[in-house]
């Protein structure tokens, strides 16, 4: 254990000899605690300011004078989704994904101003977040620090001395592999220093938080062991870091976009406008604003029956508003049901890119990293759900005001009488029904669980590595 340590203390002190190592240290340290401050900064502004607008758009609807219930149906309301706590680090895909839906009645709207959407051409490349900078910058820095390891003692005729005097090919393996995990440590450092700030200070989970500095470091750590492995097995620094910067390219830009690309192809999204007019087309639709609709009839007949009247405007309550409540409910079901058949493709899309995560660790990282920090299309998903029910929930209370509160004769010629039209209005008191949104992270053990299969992946690439370095040691040659 000595020898390890005195091997990996003067990889350590050749670095800070180096220039070019410990420039590129310094350099990537200063980026990574940058990114951290600012997406600190940038994830509370975002939350204040969502959050602000939401209380604004609550407060517009609260304070509408006396309306006919139908008016504030179609006057509708909006749904801000606030950046989860740990977004601050990975992003994930909130910078793509809209931020507020418009809610009203027999319509489901789609998430719109993707904070993306503001952002230049250049920008759009890749937010500078911990999670950008340690997912693709932080391999250079390790291919720089180590790709001459073990090359270089030999170029050097060190190597020979080194093993003459009793080092061990696994013991120079060893100490130089240490020394890469000791930056690798120092890496994370930024990392789970601004991960404790959003523990203490959002509320968020400290498993959530270990989880996702864990898979980081199985991350780091791989790229740390092919280094060294890939120096012990070609004789020549140059050759490799050749190899290291050609594994790199294909590893973390080239593969993972070919990936992206063939899930898009072999599992094809329908888009918005398709499924809107498959969705207008549907037959089992019924106008809720036609109480003569055919779709209604047997409702009709049955409240006809229940209360034992021969027309509807002898019933007790206004046969407008019951229909309307019906036809919210039947588009809600029939919306519901191609909404979550979009959601099943995209599913099965960001499945498919799963599937080929054998091809780089980037893949089966950025999936296990956006699930836990709950950035991912599953907790997109559960925002469109959690804000679906506060538009069905608001809209079905407006129609239950109309049913129980409005005159039914009033109401059928409000358009044509004045008085009767003022009679239709109901209380302002009455828009304080409206839900509010309270869309939050899932907790962390179920975070935790759907990234499983993509950190045992990351395992997988760990031990790979490691079987590459123990490879490297039976082959190292002076």
């Amino acid at each position: 254990m000595n020898s390890i340590l005195l091997v990996c203390r003067e990889e350590w002190r050749f670095w800070l000899r180096s220039r070019l190592a410990a420039s590129a240290a310094v350099l990537m340290a200063l980026v990574l605690i940058g990114s951290s401050l600012h997406t600190l900064v940038h994830s509370q502004a975002q939350t204040a300011r969502r959050e602000g607008l939401q209380q604004q758009a609550e407060a517009n609807f609260m304070s509408q004078p006396a309306r006919h219930p139908h008016r504030m149906v179609h006057y509708g309301h909006y749904a801000f989704r606030a950046p989860v706590p740990l977004a601050a680090l990975d992003p994930g895909i909130d910078p793509y994904a809209g931020m507020v839906i418009f809610l009203e009645g027999h319509r489901q709207n789609s998430a719109t101003f993707a904070e993306a959407t503001e952002l230049s051409s250049l920008s759009r490349f890749g937010s500078l977040s911990p999670a950008f900078v340690l997912q693709i910058l932080a391999p250079l820095l390790l291919i720089v620090m180590g790709y001459s390891g073990i090359s270089r003692e030999r170029e050097r005729r060190t190597l020979i001395l080194l093993q003459s005097n009793g080092a061990s090919s696994t013991t120079l393996l060893a100490g130089k592999t240490l020394a890469l995990l000791a930056v690798v440590g120092l890496l994370l450092v930024p990392l789970l220093v601004a991960g404790a700030a959003l523990v203490f200070s959002r509320d968020e989970s400290l498993l959530a938080l270990l989880a996702l500095v864990g898979v980081y470091a199985a991350y780091l750590t791989a790229w740390a062991l092919a280094a060294t492995a890939t120096s012990a097995l070609l004789r020549g620094s140059a050759a490799s870091l050749a190899v290291l910067l050609l594994v790199w390219v294909l590893g973390v830009i080239v593969l993972p976009k070919l990936a992206a690309d063939t899930a898009r192809s072999v599992e094809p999204v329908a888009g918005k406008i398709a499924s809107d007019l498959a969705l207008m087309t549907d037959e089992t639709l019924a106008d809720g604003h036609n109480t003569a609709d055919p779709g209604f009839a047997a409702l009709t007949a049955q409240l006809l029956d229940t209360y034992g009247v021969d027309n509807i405007a002898e019933l007790p309550m206004n046969i407008r508003g019951i229909v309307s409540g019906a036809g919210e409910a039947a588009s809600a079901a029939t919306m519901n049901a191609y909404a979550e058949a979009r959601m099943t493709s995209e599913r099965e899309q960001a499945a498919r890119v799963d599937n080929l995560s054998f091809l780089s660790p980037l893949l089966a990282l950025r999936r296990a990293s956006m699930a836990l920090a709950g950035t991912d299309l599953l907790h997109y998903h559960r925002f469109l759900r959690e804000a679906e029910a506060v538009r069905f929930s608001f809209v079905q209370s407006l129609n239950q005001l109309h049913a129980e509160e409005l005159d039914y004769a009033d109401d059928i010629k409000r358009s044509v009488d004045v008085g009767a039209e003022q009679r239709t209005r109901v209380n302002a008191s009455n828009w304080r029904l409206l839900p509010q949104l309270q869309f939050s992270v899932a907790p962390a053990t179920e975070r935790v669980a759907a990234a499983v299969p993509m950190s045992a992946m990351l395992g997988a690439w760990l031990l790979a590595m490691l079987g590459l370095c123990a490879f490297a040691s039976r082959r190292m040659r002076p």
